[in-house]
């Protein structure tokens, strides 16, 4: 950073240079692998990763951004940035190296390299959740990426993708969090069997998300309403406000026989419609936010 703050006065301009070569391999799993480090594209991904950065560092604890490469034009559009990039090594490049450098077939004119955020499913588990996510066998970059921002929307406490799921550090998984990657820990290679063991033993039930389910979603928001206000629910089969860990199927074949069987319960969503099925991220979405709903205090309204 020069004197104003500003990254160096002479933007980097060789496209071929070894260091855009370097961050520009960060694509590649291999590399990410080896490094322990991803790239965050965008202005949101990286404004997110500065903030957490900035976080940490405050609280005593290492940072997570490594490198910043902006253009000119965009720290001018987004100047707040520049100001979370201060302390960090940033570097100003030109619209033909973070084209080089980046994931993106149209960059959008900064980008970070950041440290894997990934913590161990003890962790998660350790820390009391009332409300995980569950990727079991989830391969597209884009349906990882868009569960997590729904879990992160939802106030769910944990992401955890499970053996054989995408790698979540992939740039198209990241760009589809839209920076949520950055707010709720993640858990990455669990087996399902194990977590699911730990669930039980610390209370938490365990749901699959089936559309051929023996129990209805909207049922169990019912009787979770019900009970909220006083009523009694008996012979509810399970009580929607209690922590939770839900089971979300591959994009194609959904949960396997054996991941179903892992389940304390199989839960539809209806369908009202003539839609045959919803897909990942949108039945996820209803899932979570069942759960979180329920999982809250009623809202007192306000007078008129």
């Amino acid at each position: 950073m020069n004197e104003t703050g500003r990254p160096q006065d002479f933007p980097l301009s060789n496209p071929r240079a070894d260091r855009v070569r370097k961050v520009a391999q960060l694509a590649g799993r291999p590399a990410r692998l080896k490094r322990r480090e991803f790239l965050a594209e965008g202005p949101q991904a990286v404004r997110e990763a500065l903030t957490l950065h900035q976080k940490r560092v405050a609280a005593g604890e290492p940072g997570i951004v490594y490198e910043v490469y902006a253009s000119e034009s965009c720290l001018d559009r987004h100047p707040d940035l520049e100001t979370l990039a201060e302390g960090t090594t940033a570097y100003l490049a030109t619209d033909e190296v973070l084209a080089a450098m980046a994931d993106t077939v149209t960059p959008q004119g900064i980008l970070a390299v950041c440290a894997f955020l990934d913590v161990s499913l003890e962790q998660v588990i350790d820390a009391g959740p009332q409300l995980i996510a569950v990727l079991c066998q989830v391969r597209d970059p884009g349906n990882a990426g868009t569960v997590l921002r729904a879990a992160d929307a939802a106030g769910a406490d944990a992401v955890v993708l499970t053996d054989s799921s995408v790698d979540i550090y992939n740039p198209k998984a990241v760009r589809s969090t839209a920076g949520s990657l950055f707010h709720l820990p993640v858990v990455l290679a669990a087996d399902v069997e194990d977590l699911v063991a730990q669930c039980r033993s610390r209370g938490i039930g365990v749901l699959a998300a089936d559309g051929y389910g023996k129990l209805n979603l909207d049922r169990l928001q019912d009787e979770s309403a019900a009970r909220r206000l006083g009523a009694s629910t008996a012979g509810s089969e399970y009580a929607l406000e209690s922590p939770t860990a839900w089971l979300f199927g591959n994009e194609a074949q959904g949960l396997s026989e054996a991941e179903l069987a892992l389940a304390d319960h199989r839960v539809a969503v209806p369908v009202y419609g003539a839609a045959e099925s919803l897909n990942l991220g949108t039945a996820a979405t209803v899932c979570l936010y069942a759960s979180a709903r329920s999982q809250r205090p009623i809202q007192s309204q306000e007078p008129a």
